[in-house]
């Protein structure tokens, strides 16, 4: 048994554990199930669920970069409907909190998203994507306009009673003010950093690698980025915030924490060592023991806590 507290909550949805796993990194949970124990995560968020069906973008859709990984995958996925019927199911069996990440290319279909999956009681939480074309606003993403921020917040909210997390671009001047407008929205939680913007050239063919030319970069090559977007939001932020962005061993996931991080999610990491997420649990079990620490969410935010603590005793 733990002598350590792992659990954090978000609305009325408690998590065993602060290590999650991330969108699009660990398909339904399934495949993963094969090969770790995944009832001692705190919970998988499922690849990016769309209305419909998605064939996804033309290849190449990976590209491995130095520290890092470019992908261009287009949301692939089955629809919701399947995900309910064909994945649910068998998802809800691991013994960790599904958490559906939604996609829309309008307002109206993150709503109908939220709606559709209100009466699955398997879901314990909806993560919404917000890095998305909205076709009806000429293709600009929604998560790099404030008030669409606010306005995909109220219309899943509106259509839902499960904990809300949005998650946050990063390709954004300053990200503070889109995770207070998802917070002043209605949103229970945060996530972040999404993918950065980038791209590869083959010098041979002389053309993008990628078939959509550009793609996320993921990876530990964004890990200083993440955390110092982490590290902004949390001091302002009233709400818990979820921390990623390239995550490779439990020195990283604590550094999270103690940026404000109140949970962490790991994804690129699992293509390459998929028994990672169980050490990290480990390694934060240790460092919780050997530094005097009875709960994780001790460990939140010191790095700013105790430096604002410092700076008052300076000045008295």
């Amino acid at each position: 048994m733990n002598k350590v507290d792992h659990s954090f909550t978000i609305g009325n949805v408690k998590f065993n554990n602060t290590v999650l796993t991330a969108s699009g990194t660990y398909g339904f949970g399934l495949e993963f199930a094969k090969i770790i124990d995944v009832s001692r995560l705190g919970g998988i968020a499922t690849k990016g669920l769309s209305l419909e069906p998605k064939k996804g973008n033309p290849g190449e859709r990976i590209y491995e970069t130095p520290a890092g990984m470019l992908n261009s995958i287009g949301l692939e996925n089955p629809g919701v409907d399947s995900f309910k019927k064909d994945y649910l199911p068998e998802a809800a069996k691991l013994g960790t909190k599904i958490i559906a990440n939604i996609s829309g290319s309008s307002l109206e279909e993150y709503g109908l998203m939220a709606e559709s999956l209100e009466s699955e009681k398997d879901v314990a939480a909806l993560e919404v994507n917000i890095s998305c074309p909205n076709v009806k606003a000429g293709g600009m993403a929604f998560g790099t306009d404030l008030k669409m921020v606010e306005k995909v917040t109220e219309i899943v909210k509106k259509n839902t009673t499960k904990p809300v997390i949005i998650k946050l671009s990063p390709n954004v001047t300053n990200i503070v003010d889109f995770a207070q407008a998802a917070q002043y929205s209605g949103a229970d939680a945060v996530s972040l950093i999404n993918t950065l913007m980038g791209m590869a050239i083959d010098i041979n063919k002389r053309k993008p690698v990628l078939g959509n030319v550009m793609g996320g970069l993921s990876g530990p090559a964004v890990k200083p980025v993440a955390l110092r977007m982490v590290y902004q939001v949390s001091q302002k932020a009233k709400i818990p915030v979820i921390g990623m962005g390239g995550i490779s061993n439990p020195r990283d996931a604590i550094e999270f924490l103690l940026a404000g991080a109140n949970a962490i999610m790991l994804g690129t990491i699992n293509f390459r060592e998929p028994q990672m997420p169980l050490d990290i649990i480990e390694g934060i079990e240790k460092y919780c023991l050997d530094n005097g620490f009875n709960s994780v969410q001790d460990l939140v935010g010191l790095a700013w806590k105790e430096e604002k603590h410092v700076k008052t005793n300076r000045c008295t």
